[in-house]
């Protein structure tokens, strides 16, 4: 048996977090941020994975995928 994956835990307080705070910090470099996004199946909606994805845009609107998935 599998122990727990962690990316839902990874994404939402780590990631997340620290990359809001630099879009909101007047002297940050990350313009926007995406919501987390999971790996679900496009037709039935159901979880391929436990990935997690959020894109963002530095300043110079150069785009980021940062991807938690455990290995």
């Amino acid at each position: 048996m599998k122990g727990m994956a962690y990316c839902d835990y990874i994404a939402y307080t780590l990631v997340k977090p620290a990359i809001g705070a630099d879009a909101e910090s007047l002297d940050g470099l990350i313009e926007s941020v995406s919501g987390v996004k999971m790996d679900l199946h496009k037709e039935e909606g159901y979880m391929l994975s436990t990935k997690k994805t959020i894109e963002c845009t530095d300043k110079n609107g150069k785009k980021y995928k940062i991807t938690i998935e455990e290995i």
